[in-house]
């Protein structure tokens, strides 16, 4: 078996590394709470983490800063953004709109997406029980990209995620006191409607959902983080195998 930490072995990994590789792991960070609001992002520090030059890492930082997850700050460097309360709430509002819009316009068949969401949902059980947080906070943010993928919406999906991403932001940043199993109960509640046929209850199980996230949040601004915690937040997660 190649040794995997020999040079050639190294440059074949480095190899399948692109910006957005780089920048999908930041937002798969974030959406797990393992990179916080305020936390340093250092170009040297991810080009060796990734085993690519820092022209890459620029590229892939630019993206996110085009995205609205990653600013710059003149002879500082690249930071994780850190949301106002108002931009928090802005995104709490498209988020509710967008996800009543996905399960009012289901686009195919529901018996198929009930069955994949369920399990999604067995997954985040699992996570609750046992997994580390990281695993746990990834998998109940992940659900709502899931059930755009699975209802037909893969350009929403997209559009989701970033949102998704952007108000575990505000989740992390303002201390949220929203309970995973509170969590994973209100996403059983959403999908047992839609099995039900009763598409408008899901739709108003669901924005009740998001504002019991949004209403979860405290107001006081927790300290920026001190130290650089790069090599660990941005490790891959190990999430389970699940269908598409």
């Amino acid at each position: 078996m190649p040794d995997p930490s020999a040079p050639s072995a190294r440059a074949d990994a480095a190899s399948d590394i692109s910006p957005t590789t780089i920048a999908e792991r930041v937002v798969e960070a974030i959406l797990a709470q393992k990179l916080a609001p305020g936390e340093r992002l250092g170009e040297q520090a991810l080009a060796d983490l990734f085993g690519v030059s820092r022209t890459m890492v620029r590229e892939a930082l630019m993206k996110l800063q085009a995205r609205g997850f990653v600013e710059v700050q003149s002879k500082r460097g690249w930071y994780v953004v850190q949301p106002s309360l108002d931009e928090a709430q802005d995104a709490f509002a498209a988020r509710r709109v967008v996800e009543a819009g996905i399960i009012a316009a289901q686009g195919r068949p529901l018996a198929s997406a009930i069955r994949q969401l369920r399990s999604h949902i067995q997954e985040e059980q699992r996570a609750i029980e046992g997994a580390d947080a990281a695993t746990r906070a990834f998998l109940l943010a992940d659900f709502h990209v899931c059930l755009a993928q699975q209802l037909g919406h893969r350009l929403l999906s997209d559009v989701l995620r970033d949102l998704t991403a952007r108000t575990t932001l505000a989740a992390t940043l303002y201390q949220s006191r929203h309970d995973a199993r509170q969590s994973c109960e209100e996403h059983e509640a959403i999908v047992a409607a839609m099995e039900a046929g009763d598409t408008e209850r899901a739709r108003l199980l669901m924005v009740e959902h998001i504002g019991h996230v949004q209403q979860a949040l405290q107001t006081d601004m927790p300290a920026a983080p001190a130290a650089d915690r790069l090599r660990t937040t941005l490790a891959p997660l190990a999430l389970p195998a699940t269908g598409a």
